[in-house]
């Protein structure tokens, strides 16, 4: 498997908050909002910009209620669930994201195409896991700070999920770290499994999105500033793995002593 490479060493990690980085996440906005789009959309660029599209197609992975539904919502500037309901069968969700890549300096429109699926449908069909494992680009395994249960198994869900695709991104977030006062996962256990499995750990917030001067309406910026370095972290691990797939750079897996 492709080591992971060095946060910000693909992607320039602030980029987004440039007067450029500003003006490009104009075409994923609409008057402060976040756009939403379907399967077979795609933000309109001015006809000058010439920006190459990546597309890449993600499972959400973890046990029923750490958050998966959650983050998807919040990934894409949607309204997140205030009482948890599982999702009852396949959940896809598109998101778009522009980055600049480190070395090119070229600006790249990053797609995501998000799969989420109930456990208990993954449980009762047998079809579902294959359908969202099925040319998958990467595994993205949630756990939630408020639950030991979920961190302890997520050993068990890279094994099963994950362990014979040895070419796909595998990254771990944790859900509701707002609450991290209240953890059951403390640091050393986080430090721990990083050692042991050696992939990416990001954390992220449950709390309600900032909302526009209305009191109603999520912020759209601000929204893309609070989940940007998931998005960020996504496209730097996919693009550096397409890399490396295409030999395009070495595979530090392959070099390493041992």
């Amino acid at each position: 498997m492709t080591r992971p490479p060095a946060p910000g060493s693909v992607i320039v990690p602030d980029w987004h908050e440039s007067a450029e980085g500003k003006e490009c996440l104009t075409c994923i906005l609409r008057k402060s909002r976040r756009r939403v789009f379907g399967l077979l959309e795609r933000p309109v660029l001015p006809p000058a910009v010439a920006i190459d599209t990546a597309s890449y197609k993600i499972f959400v992975s973890g046990k029923s209620g750490v958050g998966k539904t959650a983050l998807v919502a919040k990934l894409a500037g949607l309204e997140v669930p205030v009482a948890h309901h599982e999702t009852t069968g396949i959940q896809t969700t598109v998101v778009f994201w522009p980055a600049k890549l480190q070395v090119s300096e070229r600006v790249v429109m990053f797609r995501f195409e998000f799969w989420d699926c109930g456990e208990s449908a993954l449980k009762k069909f047998d079809h579902m896991l294959p359908a969202c494992k099925e040319k998958t680009d990467a595994f993205l395994f949630l756990f939630s700070f408020t639950d030991r249960a979920s961190f302890e198994d997520l050993p068990g869900q890279l094994t099963r999920i994950a362990g014979e695709a040895p070419g796909v991104v595998r990254m771990v977030v944790g859900s509701k770290f707002d609450q991290y006062m209240h953890t059951d996962v403390p640091e050393r256990d986080l430090t721990a499994f990083r050692q042991t499995w050696e992939l990416p750990l990001l954390r992220v917030k449950s709390v309600p999105g900032r909302r526009l001067a209305d009191g109603r309406t999520l912020d759209g910026r601000a929204g893309l500033a609070d989940i940007a370095h998931v998005l960020n972290g996504l496209a730097e691990h996919l693009w550096h793995q397409d890399q490396v797939a295409a030999g395009l750079i070495p595979n530090p897996a392959e070099n390493a002593p041992g």
